[in-house]
């Protein structure tokens, strides 16, 4: 592909960099995404509440030319795991090197671009997270207590939270989980069920002492609410994130126990303490740091430097106050300067149809359904993305998905660009037109660019509005998107589409124009084929493949995303490529095909579902053995 002479140069998207570490003296930044629980299939709402809208800012910065690195992972710890390991008859570490390939081909097939995803059970979690535990410790931030846990006679164990189901002692929902409930998103303890039942033989178990160490939150509350008030403000956090964090600064921070009587997670590294790992949750996220450590081993200068690196955090409001709260503390408490959370960007849930997503219960549409359907990745992504829950719950209906792929993406988008690309290669022969102010061969690039903007002809009223009118919404597009207003820059980034039809119907581009007309066809279609390179930058983030189908079309580079739209990046020479469909019309009809087909069922295939029969009759027997290890 040629383009150096007819393409402006340096607007070229640059590739990847495979080694990145913080610049000093520019604008850094650090994304992460909550880790999913490696235990199942994502579904529709894990995928739009982190790791999606993390790849859409990861993506903004970088089509913005900035140094940015995004980090995710499975969260291979805990009792999440071990339930799951137990019902399929397999040890933990055999059901998370099932499905953390499961999890990295689903999010592959999403387009999400990490820079890293890896995993929680690696030896560079256990050194960092015991550094962090050791150092809490030396400065007599750790609590030793004895706490009542629920202990099941039947399996001769002490039953982690995610082991107990009962009823919740706040709303009466029956079947909240020993660690938080369901129905009315509190966090529980185990103990403070009613009528609670081991999960595993429907045993009622009985309180049971053991020693445990808890993390003294409260006594750095007032650093943590000074660090809030500053933090939440400059980083612009969501609405829900910081409601959720002010209720439990205003509630009082407790101690917070951080140890389990289980053996599948981080051990605790102190003598008299065997048998003993830290609770998934004040683990968990020390996944971010450990996972970065296997990207590079400079790692501490994305970790330990706060002056340099804006950390950007994303996830369900149900993770926020880990984040929000115990995570930071975890890391003030151990005296090091480490780059803290600047942003915090959460959802709202993503409902299926008429109820809740639920990995447990099986409902709702999984990373491998939508793959099942045929529908292209980028038409999943921008369904998701314009219905992000951002400020409530919102609801994903086929109904819908189907029209937005038609009255939108379709008749909107694939219109434009097909229309433009078509009339090019038929009219054209695929040639990029010179316009007659513009075709003296001596003529300057600075005077050719000048001229193609059309600032000085008394006739090119409607390019100079529309300049205008894209320009407006430009503005608007990087302030949504700086902003982390995710769903506001999709919708504006369709609309500078929509003008750009409304500019093709305005001037009429047909056979009359380029036959009777040709300077002024010839002008419309440079203005057109400009912007649609343009709208290629403002959709990388949003939909990589139609941006890169979109650059394809025009025989060029992915590029970068300017400060301001000029018609002078596809300049008058250059020969484009072929058109192609970026999106084809899905038959309503599918609408109760697929409601049938997905309208509940949990994504098992057929050995799945036998192991589960064959396990379930030998899971109390295997609750000692390897198979039962767990990390809550």
């Amino acid at each position: 592909m040629s383009t150096t002479a007819t393409i402006k140069p340096d607007i070229a998207l640059p590739p990847k960099n495979p080694h990145k570490v913080p610049i000093p003296g520019q604008r850094n930044v650090l994304i992460t995404s909550a880790l999913p629980y490696v235990n199942n299939v994502p579904h529709l709402g894990n995928i739009i509440g982190s790791t999606l809208s993390a790849d859409v800012y990861a993506r903004y910065q970088r089509v913005r030319g900035i140094n940015a690195l995004y980090i995710c992972g499975t969260d291979e710890y805990g009792t999440a795991t071990e339930t799951k390991a137990i019902s399929d008859g397999v040890t933990c570490q055999e059901l998370c090197d099932k499905y953390y390939p499961i999890h990295k081909q689903c999010y592959e097939w999403f387009e999400i671009d990490f820079d890293k995803f890896g995993r929680t059970t690696t030896e560079e979690q256990s050194i960092i997270a015991q550094d962090i535990f050791l150092k809490l410790h030396e400065k007599g931030l750790l609590v030793e207590e004895v706490m009542l846990q629920l202990y099941c006679s039947q399996c001769d164990r002490y039953l982690a939270d995610r082991f107990v189901e009962g009823t919740c002692p706040r709303c009466s929902y029956e079947d909240a989980r020993g660690d938080q409930c369901d129905q009315c998103g509190h966090l529980l303890n185990a103990v403070d069920l009613i009528n609670p039942r081991c999960k595993l033989d429907n045993n009622c178990p009985v309180q049971k002492e053991s020693k445990h160490f808890f993390l003294d939150l409260g006594r750095l509350q007032g650093r943590c609410e000074e660090w809030f008030e500053q933090t939440s403000v400059e980083g612009n956090w969501s609405a829900n994130g910081r409601i959720i964090t002010q209720s439990w600064l205003k509630e009082g921070l407790k101690l917070r126990c951080i140890t389990r009587d289980l053996k599948w997670g981080t051990p605790v590294p102190l003598e008299g303490w065997e048998g003993k790992v830290f609770y998934v949750w004040f683990d968990a996220p020390i996944g971010y740091p450990s996972i970065t450590a296997t990207y590079t081993k400079e790692w501490e200068k994305w970790w330990k430097n706060p002056k340099d690196v804006k950390l950007y955090q994303f996830m369900g409001k149900d993770n926020v106050p880990f984040h929000s709260v115990i995570f930071p503390i975890s890391l003030m408490g151990t005296g090091e300067e480490w780059t803290l959370l600047n942003t915090l960007s959460t959802t709202e849930y993503l409902q299926y149809e008429s109820g809740k997503f639920s990995k447990s219960r099986g409902v709702g549409i999984f990373g491998n359904n939508v793959q099942e359907t045929g529908i292209p990745p980028s038409v999943w992504r921008y369904y998701l993305l314009s219905n992000r829950p951002e400020t409530n719950d919102s609801l994903y209906l086929w109904k819908d998905f189907i029209a937005r792929n038609n009255n939108e993406l379709l008749a909107n988008l694939g219109n434009f660009v097909n229309r433009v690309i078509k009339f090019v290669n038929a009219k054209y022969e695929s040639n990029v037109p010179s316009i007659e102010t513009a075709a003296a061969a001596s003529a300057s690039e600075e005077k050719l660019i000048r001229e193609i903007n059309f600032s000085s002809d008394a006739d090119a009223a409607a390019e100079e509005k529309l300049i205008r009118e894209v320009n407006e919404k430009l503005k608007q597009y990087i302030e949504a998107l700086d902003d982390v207003k995710i769903r506001e820059g999709l919708r504006l980034a369709m609309e500078i589409s929509a003008l750009g039809n409304g500019y093709l119907q305005e001037n009429k581009i047909d056979n009359t124009l380029f036959a009777e007309h040709r300077d002024r066809c010839d002008r419309v279609i440079i203005t057109a084929l400009n912007l649609i390179y343009l709208l290629s930058a403002l959709l990388f983030p949003y939909m990589p493949s139609t941006a890169e189908g979109i650059a394809r079309q025009l025989n060029a580079p992915l590029r970068l995303l300017p400060d301001e739209f000029a018609v002078d990046a596809i300049l008058p020479g250059h020969v484009i490529g072929r058109a192609e469909y970026l999106f084809k019309r899905i038959d309503e009809k599918q609408e109760a095909i697929w409601r049938a087909k997905y309208g509940g069922s949990s994504p098992e295939a057929p050995d799945d579902k036998k192991k589960k029969k064959k396990a379930a009759a030998k899971a109390t027997s295997s609750a000692t053995s390897s198979a039962t290890k767990v990390s809550e």
